[in-house]
């Protein structure tokens, strides 16, 4: 008999002695739990692009959640709130639409505002189909007007939004809107939905059934969100790997308040980037879009399997960093760790660096740690293997035989402290999960917080799991009574 033949034996003899022990109906669920793998990466056609643009504040993002259904564009009632051209899927009908809200389109835009506005036209560029939102309290403006010539230039089929007739007396305001040259307004309420599903009738008539604009998509489980304090470089990290200006890049903190996601190949492999806004301050202190904009980084962590913490080297390792690479553990998510703006970091810097990573991330020493620089694209390319080793530790699996084997050897050389003149002892044990690796033990008594630190700590010497939370979890039962 084999090693590993002598171990699942081994295993399934400490399986039937569980039997003998009360145990639950998800106890059992665990044990005969079979790990699936999770399917192959394969492309598959893009759903058509449907476009949003307007002026500022013209309820474009209140628009996007209308058709999502949900609160997911963030929303203020302030101008210029969003800021990169974001994209949703969208169903109608039983169609997939990739829907891209955009930053309001202004003339004579300067600063960030012109960037706002290259992203708008951008958009339109890379769009089947445009919906072009005005304001129909306010009337055709000068804005509008030019916003009609770069998308007539464009070609694009659009559909004229009047917003804002939140009843039927004010359908007539919708009528100055026929003097942009467009054709029939649609009369909506973006805020109480009125109207909103004959606009998206009429939009998915003029959709191709597929997207003649878009690459075939990737359908992949490498998804990663790239988190980290406001101004860390997580928009120029985003596009440098894209090679393009996808995300709004501006000195002022702050500029990012959606998540922005992108696909991009690195080295031969393709991944699909999450930017996301940063976070600046613990969620109870934080008002309007900043709080939503953490609430999308959150969901930007859930859409993940890896999440990348930036860190700006130049300054030092903040409370908020910390707060950060926790909210990454939470999630449960892979984790890398990226040293940003390496190129500027002198000697003496270099020395406290160390020191803080040592004290302060002591807790994540099992991250891989890349030291690059966002603006200029060094080392970039060695983000790939970091992003690869701590995928394949999330993903990996331990076979029953081989955890029991582990298990039984880590007891008879390291048995649990006595406590009340008892010894706990482990009887069995399963990875129950991968994504990340979670290890139900089953045990005659209470495991200490301290031994299952321990626990992890010698999985990880024996198994490596860089890159990855490990999780242990401990059922405590007794044996049956005769």
């Amino acid at each position: 008999m084999s090693d590993e033949e002598l171990e699942v034996a081994k295993a399934n003899l400490l399986r039937d002695e569980l039997k003998s022990y009360e145990l639950e109906e998800d106890d059992i669920e665990i044990l005969e739990t079979d790990l699936e793998d999770y399917g192959s990466e394969t492309y598959l056609p893009a759903p058509p692009v449907l476009a949003v643009v307007g002026r500022p504040n013209v309820g474009k993002s209140a628009l996007v959640n209308r058709i999502l259904g949900r609160r997911e564009a963030v929303v203020e009632d302030k101008p210029g709130i969003t800021r990169d051209r974001v994209t949703y899927r969208a169903d109608w009908n039983g169609r997939q639409i990739s829907l891209v809200d955009t930053g309001g389109w202004e003339i004579d835009a300067e600063g960030i505002h012109l960037s706002v506005a290259e992203q708008a036209e951008v958009a339109v560029e890379l769009a089947d189909a445009v919906l072009f939102v005005v304001d129909a309290m306010v009337g055709p403006t000068a804005s509008d007007e030019q916003v009609v010539k770069m998308l007539r230039s464009s070609g694009k089929p659009v559909l004229l939004v009047a917003n804002k007739i939140d009843d039927a007396h004010l359908e007539p305001e919708a009528a100055s809107l026929w003097s942009l040259g467009l054709g029939e307004p649609y009369p909506v309420s973006a805020l109480h939905g009125r109207g909103v599903a004959d606009l998206l009738d009429a939009a998915i008539k003029v959709l191709p059934q597929q997207s003649k604009i878009a690459p075939d998509e990737y359908i992949g489980p490498r998804r990663v969100a790239l988190i980290g304090r406001p101004n860390v470089g997580k928009s120029s990290l985003l596009n440098k790997a894209t090679g393009t200006n996808r995300a709004v890049v501006n000195e002022l903190a702050g500029t990012t308040r959606d998540p922005v996601d992108e696909q991009v190949e690195i080295s031969g492999k393709i991944w699909r980037f999450v930017d996301t806004a940063g976070i600046r301050r613990r969620m109870h202190r934080q008002q309007g879009a900043d709080f939503y904009a953490s609430l999308r980084t959150a969901a930007a962590l859930e859409r993940a399997e890896v999440a990348v913490v930036l860190f700006d080297v130049t300054e030092p390792i903040s409370e908020a960093d910390i707060r950060i690479v926790q909210l990454a553990l939470d999630s449960g998510r892979a984790l890398v760790l990226a040293f940003n703006k390496w190129d500027m970091l002198d000697d003496e810097r270099r020395i406290y660096l160390e020191k803080e990573i040592e004290s302060d991330l002591a807790h994540v020493d099992w991250a891989p740690r890349v030291n690059l620089s966002a603006l200029t694209g060094r080392h970039l390319e060695k983000l790939v293997p970091a992003l690869e080793v701590a995928l394949e530790n999330w993903d990996k699996r331990i076979p029953t035989g081989k955890i029991n084997a582990f298990i039984q050897e880590l007891q008879a050389s390291n048995p649990h402290p006595i406590r009340g003149g008892k010894q706990p002892r482990i009887l069995f044990g399963t990875q129950a999960a991968s994504r990340p690796p979670k290890f139900v033990l089953f045990a005659s008594g209470f495991l200490e917080a301290g031994y299952r630190r321990f626990i992890i700590r010698k999985l990880r010497e024996l198994y490596g799991f860089e890159g990855t939370p490990v999780e242990i979890g401990v059922r405590v039962r007794e044996k049956r009574s005769r």
